[in-house]
């Protein structure tokens, strides 16, 4: 494992890569690597070209004006890539605002890498899309078996859910928003995951991105369940944006705020990355949808009530 140098331009598959155990084969990181929190000793490789703070309208309105004249709204850096010489690097093709885009990665190699690292570019639209991005990286290490384990493991605990919501009596319906202002229902992997915990998502479009959903479809959907999961964002960030969101009528007036119904979560942890702790999100669902079922741990840390 020693003659890998990898780079790792999403955060996801940085987890991957630490889960399956080449951590220390990795030299550096995307700007948003987090986790484990070990992996920021090493240099970011990429920066965002845009502010990312401020509300979720005024972040939507800078991704748009940047994407009108880039590929995606992140940048490599390059010298830093020519510093670091990599053997493989891991990206994906997915969706613009989670990494650096593939092209920008490739012309990057092309310019000044003597390595001519392989380049992994995942495209993670579905669970069965993630978990064999998860094989992939590993083959590509040349440790399948290490691949084969972690799924192995992953499949069981979700097993382990999937049993313990077959008790419940009912199946409450659920919207998942991955963005507040403009509103988008979440999509991939996610409706998979709350049919998985036990409920009936109402307005994720499965193994697909969703596109903006106006509010009157969220009033029409009335569910018993929101759960507010931002991309990138943790819970105190969201809980500030749910604040103003719900200084308005029209969120007032929904069932599952009217019945101590909306939840927060940390999407940036869970959600948000198609990596090992996908499982995690699934075990969060399940906590949140049938609480007499099933408790993982995850309240306080990985959700809150609102």
């Amino acid at each position: 494992m020693s003659d890998h140098r990898i780079i790792s331009l999403i955060a996801s598959s940085t987890e991957t890569l630490c889960a399956l155990g080449f951590q220390n084969n990795i030299v550096g990181r995307s700007h948003e690597c987090d986790y484990p929190p070990s992996i920021l000793s090493l240099p970011p490789c990429s920066e965002a070209k845009f502010n990312t703070s401020g509300t979720s309208k005024g972040i939507d309105e800078r991704v748009i004006n940047t994407l009108k004249e880039a590929l995606s709204v992140y940048r490599v850096d390059v010298d830093l890539l020519e510093k670091l010489q990599p053997t493989l690097i891991v990206t994906q093709d997915h969706c613009e605002v989670c990494a650096v885009s593939l092209k920008d990665v490739e012309a990057a190699a092309r310019q000044v890498l003597t390595t001519k690292p392989k380049i992994i570019s995942l495209a993670p639209n579905s669970l069965n899309d993630l978990i064999q991005g998860i094989q992939e990286i590993a083959n590509a290490l040349r440790a399948p078996e290490k691949g084969e384990t972690l799924i192995g493991k992953m499949n069981h605990r979700m097993d382990t859910v999937k049993e313990s919501v077959q008790q419940a009596q009912s199946k409450p319906s659920v919207v998942c928003v991955e963005w507040i202002d403009p509103l988008m229902a979440a999509g991939n992997w996610v409706p998979e995951l709350v049919e998985m915990a036990g409920g009936t998502d109402l307005l994720g479009i499965p193994k697909a991105h969703t596109p903006r959903l106006p509010i009157e479809k969220l009033v029409e959907a009335d569910p018993d369940m929101i759960i507010s999961m931002p991309c990138g964002w943790d819970i105190a960030k969201t809980r500030q944006e749910m604040n103003t969101a719900l200084q308005t009528d029209t969120w007032q007036s929904l069932r599952a705020v009217k019945n101590g119904h909306l939840y927060l979560t940390d999407g940036n942890q869970y959600f948000n990355r198609p990596g090992p702790r996908v499982v995690d999100s699934l075990e969060i669902l399940a906590e949140i949808l049938h609480p007499n079922l099933c408790s993982y741990g995850y309240e306080g840390k990985g959700w809150e009530r609102y």
